[in-house]
């Protein structure tokens, strides 16, 4: 276990600091500042070789094929869907809960200058248990009150999407009927989104998940709209060192052991510990998203409590 006064230095760091440490809000429908258009093109990252079979990594297991691991990651999801919001209040020490509302709060969906207020079309992604995209709906019909929007949560797991089903049955009708589910893999999305379609695409603590992160990234920029933009919420990097190892020690240490006293379930917290540490660095990860073909404002992302989590913009050009 992680000493006592090095854990209660480490609070008393985090707690000195704000939510957002450059916090930046923008509408998702308005124009980006600053934009610096991207250095390499979407197909710089993909594979070019002779057909042979990709590979990835599982967590710290390295030589995992793409399909292997997609199977993989749903037998994790399969677990702890109904486990989620603990999980992740685990991993998070309960912060989750506000960078969610921070995250959405930020992309301000449901905003319209024009009256009546134009229609909004949003995909979130990975989004089965509906965290993300109920918030989105409370914004638009409540706080900008424009019911003008239609959120499809996209999850390649079925049991994450039921749980999600469920949940969404104790919406105001009006919500729910602005609201669809659709079971897809993220790096290859259906006919039935189409092309240059959507406003927004949201992705929240699902995209490292991803067997192919580059070609989600271009599945993104393909059906949104010239305008729309990419928004993803993702465990990141911490640039204080007492902090990071503070926290390092909490999530390898106490993490899985919890998920076995709490959930049975040691290896899915365990690898879910190590995707975060295997997920790109913000610049790293920004890199990604110019590679895709977006553009992006300013340094490109927000830190949350420290680096712990942090928030990625991009905007599909004009």
């Amino acid at each position: 276990m992680v000493a006592r006064p090095a854990l209660r230095a480490a609070t008393r760091i985090a707690r000195r600091q704000p939510v957002a440490s450059t916090y930046s809000s923008h509408n998702f429908c308005t124009s980006t500042p600053t934009l610096r258009p991207s250095t390499a093109s979407s197909s710089s990252t993909r594979d070019s070789s002779n057909g042979s079979t990709r590979t990835t990594h599982f967590g710290f297991q390295d030589g995992i094929s793409e399909s292997e691991k997609t199977e993989r990651v749903a037998g994790v999801f399969h677990s702890v869907a109904e486990s989620y919001d603990r999980m992740n209040d685990l991993m998070s020490f309960g912060w989750h809960r506000i960078w969610k509302d921070h995250f959405v709060s930020s992309l301000n969906p449901g905003y319209s200058s024009s009256i009546p207020p134009k229609p909004q079309r949003i995909l979130d992604v990975a989004g089965g248990t509906g965290d993300i995209a109920f918030r989105m709906l409370n914004q638009s019909h409540v706080v900008n009150a424009n019911p003008n929007i239609h959120i499809t949560i996209s999850d390649i797991n079925p049991s994450m999407l039921a749980v999600g089903k469920q949940r969404s049955l104790s919406l105001p009708a009006a919500q729910q009927a602005t609201l669809s589910f659709l079971e897809a893999d993220a790096t290859q999305l259906p006919a039935t989104i189409a092309p240059d379609s959507l406003d927004l695409y949201t992705v929240a603590f699902g995209i490292r998940n991803f067997a192919n992160i580059p070609a989600a990234l271009a599945e993104a920029h393909r059906v949104l709209k010239p305008g729309g933009v990419f928004a993803c919420l993702e465990f990141s990097k911490v640039g204080n060192p007492v902090f990071d190892a503070v926290y390092k020690r909490w999530s390898f240490s106490a993490i899985p052991l919890i998920g076995q006293l709490v959930a049975g379930d040691r290896d899915s917290y365990q690898y879910l510990v190590e995707s975060i540490e295997r997920f790109p660095s913000q610049d790293e990860f920004r890199g990604l998203i110019e590679d895709a073909g977006f553009v992006v404002g300013g340094k490109g992302y927000e830190d949350l409590t420290l680096g712990v989590a942090a928030i990625h913009k991009g905007m599909k050009p004009l």
